[in-house]
């Protein structure tokens, strides 16, 4: 039920008088005035602020919290790291590289280099290495083409034990045992990547120069691509 009253715009005059002042405007404040100005006009002085506090004081110490990415190390603990850890010596540097994997020691004299100092003899330590069975040419070539036979041919791998100064008679030795086995991982490698004859001389080309590229010898290329050119077979 709605009650009778008093017009809404007699309500919101309520506070005028005729003439259109506010009734108490001798009341100093302002509801749009700041609040430091109404504080003026009370007698009473607004809270200083305390960054300007703490610039008149400069014997205040300020305290911030910095921001570091998770993970990040605090400043200087990098540095503190690395003063207590100790130097690494060569022959340390050469066994952590053959825990890993086996080397040549061409191999291996290559990856040294960098760290010989003034007091140390690169060669006394790699013989020291293989006297101590720790260092392999023959192990080397054999994990070479265990890795590599399976995807390249003969001359490839025979190239890579030459790039690394491996023994002669190790070299030979692995291209007789690589050649054994020449058309049936080149017969792998081809079935994996095409598994069908060619039709057309392109695709007859294509394929001859894929096998080509990994290694395989043009006599196994003509064998697993049969009728191919005589320049290929008659390798």
């Amino acid at each position: 039920m709605i009650r009778k009253g008093r017009p809404l715009s007699n309500v919101a005059n309520a506070g005028r008088n005729a003439d259109g002042p506010r009734v108490g405007d001798d009341d100093p404040f302002d509801p749009f005035e700041s609040f430091d100005a109404h504080d003026r006009a009370e007698g009473r002085q607004s809270r200083p602020d305390s960054s300007a506090q703490a610039a008149a004081d400069p014997s205040e110490t300020t305290y911030t919290r910095s921001r570091r990415t998770p993970g990040e190390a605090k400043p200087g603990q990098d540095d503190a790291k690395k003063s207590q850890r100790p130097a690494r010596s060569l022959k340390g540097r050469a066994l952590g590289y053959l825990s890993r994997r086996e080397y040549s020691r061409t191999e291996l004299a290559r990856k040294l280099k960098p760290f010989v100092e003034e007091t140390d003899s690169l060669d006394t330590l790699l013989d020291s290495l293989e006297a101590e069975n720790w260092l392999s040419d023959s192990r080397f070539a054999e994990s070479l083409i265990h890795r590599r036979s399976s995807r390249l041919g003969a001359s490839r791998i025979v190239g890579e034990l030459k790039q690394h100064a491996v023994d002669q008679t190790l070299v030979e030795e692995a291209s007789a045992q690589l050649r054994e086995t020449e058309l049936a991982r080149a017969q792998a490698v081809w079935r994996k990547k095409f598994d069908r004859l060619p039709e057309t001389a392109a695709e007859r080309a294509k394929q001859a120069r894929f096998l080509a590229s990994r290694g395989f010898s043009g006599a196994t290329i003509g064998k697993i691509l049969k009728g191919l050119d005589e320049e290929w077979s008659g390798e």
